[in-house]
């Protein structure tokens, strides 16, 4: 697989385990998600968007790095934008560094870009280091989490015939509606399976601080 890190403009906590994460991908970074690169110690090998939030001195600092420039007023965000660059590059893989956090509206962009991606075939995590968001679409989905981590899944299509394990609170062949919280705020056991037969959401994690 050809895995790619985005590096996007929301928070980020450059813990242990994200870092195995993005270790051995290729990196491109999105506006001032470029200053992650610095925290987790990537070498990105493209700089993408308008840079109206790059300061200064992160331009200057990163000025070696290829670029390819927008106008500010564009149709897709610089994330997007940088998304698009590593699927023309052969990306069947992504991670989203610093999707969350930050503005409401990004990051919720975010995690829908994230669903559609996997709708069209492209595994997609999306981190901050402390939390981390899988998109759940019908099929199988395992997930291995840290012991004791909390875990929520959202029901953005609604949830028919779900079904999770190694948890504390499993369920078998539920029918969740959109907007209930019936599956939020699970602990994890073991290696998480979830199973959708219909509908779509996200699986959001919360690894413990001390197995990270």
């Amino acid at each position: 697989m050809r895995p790619f890190t985005i590096l996007l403009g929301g928070l980020v906590t450059p813990t242990q385990r994200l870092r195995a994460q993005v270790s051995g991908s290729r990196v491109i970074a999105a506006d001032s998600g470029m200053v992650h690169a610095r925290a987790l110690a990537l070498q990105a090998e493209l700089w993408v968007g308008d840079f109206d939030s790059a300061s200064a001195e992160l331009q200057q600092a990163f000025a070696r790095v290829p670029r390819e420039e927008y106008p500010a007023g564009k149709d897709f965000t610089d994330g997007e934008l940088a998304i698009k660059a590593a699927l023309t590059r052969g990306a069947d893989r992504l991670i989203l560094v610093g999707a969350m956090g930050g503005q409401t509206d990004q990051t919720l962009a975010h995690l829908l870009l994230g669903i559609r991606l996997a709708q069209q075939g492209i595994p997609t995590l999306l981190s901050s280091g402390c939390e981390e968001a899988y998109p759940l679409l019908p099929g199988n989905l395992r997930l291995d989490l840290p012991r004791h981590s909390k875990l929520s899944l959202l029901p953005l299509g609604g949830f028919s015939g779900l079904s999770i394990r190694g948890v504390h609170w499993p369920l078998q062949k539920a029918e969740v509606p959109l907007g209930s919280t019936r599956t939020l705020s699970n602990r994890v056991l073991g290696l998480v399976e979830i199973e959708l037969e219909a509908g779509y959401g996200l699986a959001i994690a919360y690894p413990e601080p001390a197995t990270l």
